[in-house]
């Protein structure tokens, strides 16, 4: 479960022995090895690990399953929530920090026109009114006890502005340094009132035979147990510019003005480990983007009977463009497929259905469905004026997106591929 028991069963890390900069040094090296873990040594005087998970045959190993079962994996967790097992003296507790000083951390500048240094693996867990929640959050690095936090107007953001009506605080704890279930887990989107850390404890359930184990902060927040290092804080009513910041995409994200979290205490474990994510890189496409696979898969399932796998490709950022295999059982499920597609993941601009008989997690495969079975008079669709994503430079406010039909007529011949078997 710990970050520390994976690195001790790689066998395909890179290994960077001397000390390395913190501004734009550790960049290079990720961008050097782009899907290959890298193991830094000597971080400001830290071990610190990037590209760790950038493929999904390296997810679906750690899980003990295949690749394409990832997706549906996940959508059985997130309908089977599973409670956590709390457990007393966790390793985070091996060092308290009261005297905080975040510039001791290995946080990186990533790239020339950043705002700042960030933590780009930080997962936070917070509790109020009795709704927990897990996720993603960059973090851009003020001072010595300050940090920028980018709330996106989810829960998180929610419980926030809560907090504030009622004069208060959030308290809040960054966990960096954490296994894939809680990964994974605190980058789906979910209803408001389900907590990710029962879906990340299902995942590890189902696929290890074992729960997330859990244990409480100082304040009482429940965090990972395993966790490497922990920020205790609040989430303050103050407000700074954060920003630019380069996002999934690849591109500057613009600055906005968002909270000041304040840190109170560091809790780390023995030696601790840091996350690395580089900002655009294989491993953010897949941490953000594996999750909303088994959304898209749900809708599509409530249109068209079997569906056989989802994907949001590499080249689409792992969040614009993706692909569905279906098997069809009647004329017009293709097209259904691609509406319920974007109904199932909003930020998607561009889908392509295919039959079960095309792999599509091979881009060859694919783009040859499109060339043998899809005609554009009548397998496309077009969606004007449509809300998609805001990280896509592409689009001013709303988008347009297509959606492509490349299952072979039902019930016709001429479309299979010549085989011997």
């Amino acid at each position: 479960m710990s970050l520390r028991g994976i690195l001790s069963r790689l066998d395909d890390a890179i290994s960077v022995d001397n000390e390395v900069s913190l501004e734009y040094e550790i960049t290079r090296w990720l961008l050097k090895h782009p899907d290959v873990p890298v193991r830094f040594k000597n971080l400001n005087g830290f071990e610190a690990v990037g590209n760790l998970w950038t493929k999904r045959e390296r997810i679906a190993r750690y899980f003990n399953i295949k690749p394409e079962e990832i997706a549906r994996k996940l959508l059985y967790a997130i309908n089977n929530p599973y409670p956590p097992i709390e457990i007393r003296d966790p390793p985070f507790r091996q060092r308290i920090i009261e005297d905080v000083d975040l510039r001791v951390l290995p946080i990186p500048k990533w790239y020339p026109k950043d705002g700042g240094k960030y933590i780009t693996s930080a997962i936070a867990a917070s509790e109020y009114n009795g709704k927990r929640n897990l996720s993603f959050h960059r973090l851009m690095l003020l001072d010595r006890k300050r940090l920028a936090i980018r709330l996106v107007p989810r829960h998180l953001f929610t419980m926030y502005e809560s907090s504030l009506k009622d004069g208060k605080e959030l308290p809040v704890a960054f966990c960096i340094g954490v296994c894939p279930a809680i990964l994974l887990a605190a980058a789906t989107s979910l209803e408001y009132a389900q907590d990710e850390m029962t879906i990340a404890s299902s995942l590890r359930k189902i696929c290890l035979g074992e729960p997330v184990e859990v244990a409480k902060t100082d304040s009482g927040i429940v965090v990972p147990a395993y966790s490497e290092i922990i920020l205790e804080g609040r989430i303050t009513e103050e407000k700074v510019e954060e920003g630019p910041f380069v996002d999934i995409t690849g591109t500057y994200d613009r600055k906005r003005v968002q909270p000041v979290v304040e840190i109170d205490k560091i809790y780390m474990s023995e030696n601790p480990i840091f996350h690395l994510i580089l900002p655009g890189g294989l491993e953010h496409y897949m941490l953000m983007g594996l999750p909303r696979e088994p959304l898209i898969y749900r809708s599509v399932s409530q249109v068209v009977s079997r569906v056989h796998a989802v994907r949001l490709t590499e080249g689409g950022c792992c969040w614009l463009h993706g692909l569905v295999s279906i098997t069809k059982n009647r004329e017009g499920d293709g097209i259904n497929a691609i509406l319920a597609a974007f109904s199932g993941h909003p930020s998607m601009k561009k889908v392509i259905i295919v039959d079960d008989d095309v792999d599509i997690f091979d881009d060859r495969q694919v783009e040859w469905a499109v060339a043998t079975r899809f005609q554009a008079d009548r397998g496309l669709v077009v969606i004007r004026n449509a809300a998609g994503s805001t990280l896509d430079p592409s689009a001013d406010g709303v988008t347009s997106k297509i959606g492509i039909d490349a299952t072979k007529p039902y019930r016709a011949e001429g479309f299979d591929k010549a085989s011997i078997d």
